[in-house]
Formats: C-alpha cells, sequence, structure tokens
C-alpha cells in the first residue's frame, strides 16, 4: 500500500485503517455477548415470545434497520463531514444495551412488568442506532482508506474478529450457565456494554479529511436519485436485487434458534453452543479469504453464499429424528462473514466517493424483502409449521443466483 500513497494521504489512510481495526477488535468482543443469531433470540423466547415476536424481532434487528436508511440518507448525505452522526450512532447502541441489561437484571417474574415491551424498545433504540451509524461508516471508511488497502482492511477486519471472538465466545457461554435467567442475559448485555463503549473510542480518533458534495433535499428528491442511478447505473439494481433475495440468510439463525427451543426444548447451555458454532464458521471462511485475498472474487463469495444458505434448511429438514444443529450454525456462519466482506466489497465498486453514503441508503432502501420476511416467516410458522417456512425460504434464496450472475463483479 505505501508504494502507491504518499505524504497526507497515506497518514490519514494509515491512521484511520488502525482506527477502524481497533473499532472492530473490541466489537468482535463485545458481539457474543449481543449476538442478534442466537443471544438475543434466546433471551426473548425465554422472557415469553413466540414465532411472531421473532419475526418482528429480526424484521427490526435485519430488515427493518437497514430500511430506515431511505430516511436518515438523504440528511447526512448533506453533511460534509459525518463522524459527529457515526458517534450518535454508535451512542445509541451502546445505552440500549445498558437499558437491556438494567431492565432484565431488575425484572421480576410475575411482576406485571411489561418486559417484552420494554425489550422491543431498546431493541429497536439498537437497530435504528446502527442504521444511522452504517451510512456515516460506510462513507467515512470508503473516503479514508485508499482502495488498494480495502480488501486486506475487509479481510483483516474479519481474520480479528474471528480471533478476538474465539476468546470471547467461551466467556459468553460460561456467562449464560453461570446464573439463571433473566440475570444471566443482563450480565450479558452489561459486558456488551463495556466492550462497545471501548471500542467506540476508535471512532473518536477517525481523521475525517475529505468533504462530502451530495446533497440531497429530501426523502422526495432522495427516491428522484435513486431512480436516476437506477437508470445510469445498471449494476445498482442487480445488487439491490441481491440484497432482497440472499438478504434473508442472514436472518435465518434466529428461526433456527425457535425451532430448537419449540421442537426439542433446548436451554440456555444449547445457545451457547450453537454461538460457538456460529463462530467457528464465521472464522474458519474469514481465515480462508484472508490467505487467498489475492485470488478470491467477490462473485464467487456471493455464489458460494447463496449455495450454502440453500443447505441450512436442508439439513433441519432430512429425516430421521432430531437434526444436527452443529453444522447448520457452523454454515450460518459462513452465510454471515461471506455475506459481510462480499457486500461491503460490492457496495465499494458499484458506488463512488461523492455518491457513498447515498448508494449506502439505496441498499437501506431496497432492504424490503428482509424487513418483511421475518414477520410474514413467524405468521407462517404460527400458522402452518416450520416445513412451509423453511420451503419459502429456499425459494427465495434461489432467485438470487440471477441478480450474482447479473452484478458481474470485477473484482
Amino acid at each position: 500500500m505505501k508504494k502507491n500513497l504518499t505524504g497526507d494521504r497515506f497518514t490519514t489512510s494509515q491512521h484511520n485503517f488502525t482506527a477502524f481495526l481497533w473499532h472492530a477488535a473490541f466489537l468482535a468482543f463485545a458481539q457474543n455477548f449481543m449476538d442478534i443469531d442466537t443471544v438475543i433470540p434466546a433471551m426473548l423466547i425465554e422472557a415469553g415470545g413466540n414465532s411472531v415476536h421473532v419475526g418482528i424481532m429480526s424484521a427490526i434487528l435485519l430488515g427493518g434497520s437497514s430500511f430506515t436508511q431511505i430516511i436518515f440518507a438523504p440528511y447526512l448525505s448533506n453533511q460534509s463531514h459525518k463522524k459527529k452522526f457515526l458517534l450518535l450512532g454508535i451512542n445509541s447502541r451502546i445505552l440500549s444495551l445498558l437499558g437491556l441489561g438494567l431492565i432484565l437484571y431488575f425484572w421480576q417474574a410475575g411482576s406485571g412488568f411489561p418486559i417484552l415491551w420494554m425489550i422491543f424498545l431498546f431493541i429497536t433504540l439498537f437497530a435504528l442506532g446502527g442504521a444511522f451509524a452504517n451510512i456515516s461508516y460506510t462513507d467515512i471508511l470508503g473516503k479514508s482508506i485508499e482502495p488498494v488497502a480495502r480488501k486486506s482492511f475487509f479481510s483483516s477486519k474479519q481474520i480479528i474478529n474471528g480471533t478476538i471472538v474465539l476468546l470471547s465466545v467461551l466467556a459468553a457461554r460460561q456467562v449464560l450457565v453461570s446464573r439463571p435467567y433473566p440475570v444471566n442475559y443482563a450480565f450479558m448485555f452489561f459486558i456488551g456494554f463495556a466492550a462497545l463503549f471501548i471500542a467506540s473510542l476508535g471512532f473518536w480518533s477517525i481523521r475525517e479529511t475529505v468533504p462530502s458534495q451530495t446533497r440531497i433535499s429530501g426523502v422526495r428528491e432522495f427516491i428522484d436519485v435513486m431512480k436516476q442511478e437506477l437508470k445510469t447505473n445498471p449494476r445498482l439494481k442487480y445488487f439491490l436485487g441481491f440484497i432482497n433475495t440472499q438478504g434473508i440468510a442472514i436472518g435465518f439463525l434466529p428461526f433456527v434458534i425457535l425451532y430448537a427451543k419449540d421442537i426439542y426444548g433446548t436451554e440456555s447451555s444449547d445457545t451457547g453452543f450453537f454461538l460457538i458454532s456460529k463462530v467457528l464458521g464465521s472464522v474458519a471462511v474469514s481465515m480462508l479469504v484472508f490467505a487467498f485475498r489475492k485470488h478470491v472474487r467477490y462473485r464467487y463469495l456471493l455464489y458460494s453464499n447463496v449455495i450454502l444458505a440453500l443447505v441450512m434448511p436442508l439439513l433441519i429438514m432430512l429425516p430421521g429424528g432430531r437434526p444436527s444443529f452443529f453444522p447448520v450454525f457452523i454454515i450460518g456462519g459462513v452465510v454471515y462473514a461471506m455475506y459481510s466482506i462480499a457486500m461491503n466489497g460490492v457496495l465499494l465498486e458499484v458506488s463512488g466517493n461523492d455518491n457513498r453514503a447515498l448508494y449506502a441508503g439505496f441498499a437501506g432502501a431496497g432492504n424490503i424483502i428482509p424487513a418483511l420476511f421475518p414477520i410474514v416467516g413467524g405468521w407462517l410458522i404460527s400458522q402452518f409449521g416450520f416445513t412451509v417456512f423453511f420451503n419459502l425460504f429456499m425459494a427465495i434464496v434461489l432467485f438470487s443466483l440471477f441478480f450474482v450472475y447479473k452484478i458481474n463483479c470485477q473484482k
């Protein structure tokens, strides 16, 4: 990287590279204690939640939080510098974790306290804070880390994630089994709060030097600009098509948690085991991508992701009694990591420096199916059972193969 950069550009890029990795490292430690695929859905079910509640939770955390970027993107695109908005978003997430920990720690069963409503309140704050921060994060990252260093950054980020997550996942599992519900989950969120606070210090040190030039007057103009970009940039519509089909795959594991608890009565110790399995899958694929980063293309990652997403429900539906959830969560971790690496890279590839915040908003606004599917899925499970849900999931994911082909990633 150094031979391609000189002076201030190199210094800023190198400094921000380190700052973003600092955040990634402590976020990696925190994420096991607030995992949206295992810990949060298991906590919700323990509090009395059912399939509909899990569907609403997944919609808020995965699809809905991204869809709300259509509201945030026009405002944030008009801001020449976005660091303070990045900090506002991350601090909202920090406070929401503290709030979740406090209500669970002091909650007494049978007290009449509306625990589910309060859980949804803090989950919503957590999700909206992430949506608000993500636009600024993508914009600053794209402007401050040079193209020659991006793939190295994403791969390094995944390796750091994997290494630290492997260490913290054992601690998270121990916390889950150390106390009965709800105190065990309260401790989980307290630890997540502390780690995420330390992670935010990396954002405080970011040097944002290149102002954004794009200006959008409101949501209506944002939609008009989106329509214009769809006409002038054909790859954008295929990118959005892929998000709307393959995007539902990263929200699949909460329903596996529900399936395991409803059908086989799994407990907190099992949740810790599922979390470890997911982490192992994520770490394994991250190491492979990092090792072969000069040869791996995003296109191959996208195709592989589709195939693996289809394998998960097939493993669950195999005849012969209780399925082995270990490979399902292993593959779920692989799918999540590959999706994160590939989609961040593809977004940077199809956008430019001036419109990157807008494109992050487009990606969020395009999350229509991932926002609705968990709610529909939760209702389908309550009415018709898990088999109908699994089949619908596979049908939607299959469509994503067409969009991967049309995106035609070059890197």
